[in-house]
């Protein structure tokens, strides 16, 4: 990113630690399952080297943090942030639990492997002239590409309305999203303005940061991925 643009608001993408499913590839949506003992070491590596005053998410900059409902990425935040720092933004009203941040409804899919989705699609007479594709096809029985898009851009919007005073640095106004793979992978295509079925090579590990920012100081082009920071090895 041009150092003249260094001062414009940024949205932080923290991913969740490792859990149980996370290990062996299982989609997992709305099932409530806890960090692993892996999972939390990554969070805490990557906050304590990310996280805190003088670091890269500096609380005292942030406008809001907006946390997925779900319990592993609810953990996340809490350990990713000391206690006095979430105590003092969630004073100021700038801590936000979302359903828009939730990630993808997988429907009957819940707990599968994509090899198993793609085999029970076929059970069912679906995809036989091409494989299941989460980002084109949706899930039986949960949300489509469509629907995740629409809350998505919603949540954008919201971003940028807190954002769009901001653009020249004139009060801090950066936003951390605490969040799931499918999720915020999502999220980066919605804030590149593509379509859910563009393909677009992003992985987020595990306990990872990755940030997004504006081109030249515009509420209009959100469109820069200005670097990834990866949890340290644990």
């Amino acid at each position: 990113m041009p150092d003249k643009d260094a001062g414009t608001p940024r949205v932080f993408l923290y991913r969740h630690g490792e859990t149980e499913w996370t290990k062996n590839g299982r989609y997992t949506g709305i099932t409530e399952l806890a960090l692993t003992e892996q999972g939390q070491k990554q969070v805490l590596a990557s906050g304590k080297m990310l996280v805190g005053r003088g670091k890269l998410i500096d609380p005292s900059k942030l406008a809001h943090v907006f946390v997925s409902p779900r319990n592993r990425a609810k953990q996340t935040f809490e350990l990713a942030f000391s206690e006095g720092d979430r105590n003092a933004l969630i004073e100021k009203g700038k801590v936000t639990e979302t359903t828009k941040l939730a990630e993808w409804d997988y429907g009957i899919y819940e707990g599968l492997a994509t090899r198993e989705i793609r085999a029970l699609r076929k059970e069912h007479g679906l995809d036989q002239e091409r494989p299941w594709d989460i980002w084109r096809d949706g899930c039986e029985g949960g949300e489509t590409a469509q629907e995740v898009t629409e809350r998505l851009d919603r949540l954008i919007d919201a971003i940028h309305s807190l954002q769009v005073s901001n653009m020249n640095g004139e009060n801090p106004c950066d936003v951390v999203l605490v969040a799931h793979g499918h999720l915020l992978r999502a999220f980066v295509k919605r804030w590149l303005k593509y379509p859910m079925e563009f393909p677009l090579s992003m992985m987020l590990e595990p306990g990872a940061i990755s940030v997004l920012s504006y081109q030249h100081h515009d509420i209009n082009e959100p469109a820069v991925l200005v670097g990834v920071g990866f949890p340290l090895e644990v």
